[in-house]
């Protein structure tokens, strides 16, 4: 069976990891789910992603150990986009929100915070627990410190205690976090509130992050403004930009076509 559920409405792909018992991700899974993250970034039509886990006790506990254990060895071909699709995608412009319906633990945080957004179920439970099996969460060590205050970072990725959600939203981690019962309801209100907004200003955004994340404030403003960025110089001559500006003097929401 697909470990991968994917169900497509309004611009918006809701993608499932249904792998039972936990929801662990394999070699297979990964790849699986490389595919389906490359064709929603290829697909014009496909606005907003959720990624979230089928059941309500695992969102995703990482790297599958028992397949590990069995001769699934990591060779480091994840896949496109590298481990569960997302980490490594090149180009995704799209906006991504993780509905985080139970544990997300190693890799399964990793896969979280690879998304824009992070909602929660009030029972979500998080840690890098990756010291105790003798590796390093690499994604989460590269990522993380950047994210939340680098001391806290630092004490998860080194103890690798468990938080709940409220601590995670106390360090900006979560965006909100919702009844386990209305959480997949709220993913898709978010969603459908981006699919309705401007696809060309998403792509310039996540592009201009990524690019500036590493980059001196001047440089990357540099590049922004002399039109280097592939994902700006489209907006910049698009049809959708002489919409926004129409709208806003005729006093109506824009019409957008994301051309």
């Amino acid at each position: 069976m697909d470990p991968i559920k994917t169900r497509a409405e309004d611009g918006v792909l809701e993608v499932t990891l249904d792998r039972p018992k936990a929801n662990a991700i394999d070699l297979v899974t990964s790849r699986r789910m490389g595919e389906v993250f490359a064709e929603f970034r290829d697909d014009p039509s496909l606005r907003v992603a959720i990624i979230t886990g089928a059941g309500e006790k695992f969102f995703c506990p990482g790297w599958d150990l028992k397949a590990a254990a069995e001769g699934d060895a990591v060779d480091g071909n994840y896949g496109v986009g590298g481990f569960g699709g997302l980490q490594e995608l090149r180009d995704l412009n799209k906006p991504v929100i993780a509905a985080v319906n139970g544990i997300a633990c190693g890799g399964g945080l990793e896969l979280a915070i690879s998304a824009d957004m992070i909602l929660a179920a009030e029972h979500a439970t998080f840690a890098l627990p990756e010291i105790r099996s003798g590796t390093v969460a690499d994604a989460a060590s590269i990522k993380l410190p950047k994210r939340i205050p680098y001391h806290i970072a630092m004490e998860l990725l080194l103890t690798g205690r468990w938080f709940d959600a409220e601590e995670g939203k106390g360090w900006g981690l979560v965006n909100e976090i919702v009844p386990a019962n209305r959480l997949m309801d709220r993913a898709w209100e978010l969603a459908r509130l981006l699919a309705s907004g401007p696809p060309l200003v998403y792509a310039a955004i996540k592009e201009v992050v990524r690019d500036a994340e590493d980059s001196k404030f001047q440089d990357a403003m540099n590049r922004v403004t002399q039109r280097q960025l592939r994902s700006v110089d489209v907006l910049y001559s698009s049809e959708d930009q002489l919409e926004g500006a129409r709208a806003f003097a005729e006093k109506r929401d824009p019409v957008w076509k994301g051309k």
